[in-house]
């Protein structure tokens, strides 16, 4: 029996003797192993993966009407065509891959991020919001201006008010968003109305107006409205009693 004291040496013992193995003649046919191998095998190769194996898990979910999922509190886009599709998610440590009815249908490599980071392909958008993948401070001034001057300014006082200009143009993003929910018609009046209490405009507090309807009102009827109520936080934003001229000891 050989001994052997380091792994290098094992592996090279065991090459030698498979070369031996390999070009023994066959008993009962021509040839031998390597030349069977050759001629008869090789041609079924396929390459090696690029990257090693990866652990994967694997859930269902239903795409969002963003045509978004979520995964890890992080989101994923996938073509639109599949909005409130069931599909099969499979998660790897560094790949997000979606299937649906075994066919991939979309992949992203897999956020850091601890959540809210979206992951969109411009080829999933619907064509009406391809036009927002890459905007910028410019562009999304010119929708402001196109939509109307209450708008404009609202961006403007939005974009003002982060510290980062990605963030505000994220936050401006979801603005033109809603313009695809209700109109820039709307868009343009609640903007009116926001900026008729505050000069410091939220997204949550056009969100709210839009929702209630309150951009439909005229801004005499709503001012009455609201003077009804002390200390509201309606639109995001609280009024104390010097706002309406009052002392607000007549509970």
């Amino acid at each position: 029996m050989k001994k052997f004291f380091s792994l290098i040496e094992l592996n090279k013992a065991i090459k030698e003797k498979l070369d031996v193995v390999n070009t023994k003649p066959f008993q009962k046919r021509k040839g031998n192993r390597q030349e069977a191998f050759l001629e008869e095998e090789r041609f079924a190769l396929i390459p090696l993966p690029h990257s090693p194996y990866e652990i994967a898990s694997w859930a269902k979910t239903v795409v969002q009407p963003d045509y978004h999922i979520k995964v890890d509190y992080n989101y994923y886009s996938v073509p639109y065509d599949y909005i409130k599709y069931v599909v099969d998610v499979r998660v790897t440590r560094t790949i997000i891959e979606v299937f649906y009815k075994n066919i991939r249908i979309a992949s992203h490599k897999r956020s850091n991020k601890s959540g809210g980071d979206f992951s969109t392909i411009p080829d999933h958008m619907p064509r009406d919001h391809r036009k927002y993948a890459s905007f910028d401070k410019e562009f999304i001034l010119e929708w402001g201006a196109t939509t109307g001057p209450a708008t404009l300014l609202t961006i403007e006082r939005i974009l003002e008010s982060y510290p980062t200009e990605k963030q505000g143009l994220k936050s401006a993003y979801a603005l033109m968003k809603l313009a695809d929910k209700y109109s820039i018609e709307r868009i343009e009046k609640a903007c009116e109305r926001v900026l008729s209490y505050t000069p410091r405009p939220k997204l949550k507090s056009i969100q709210t107006i839009l929702k209630t309807g309150h951009d439909k009102l005229p801004v005499e009827d709503t001012s009455k409205q609201l003077s009804t109520q002390k200390n509201d936080n309606v639109y995001g934003f609280t009024r104390g009693a010097d706002y309406y001229g009052g002392n607000n000891n007549d509970n």
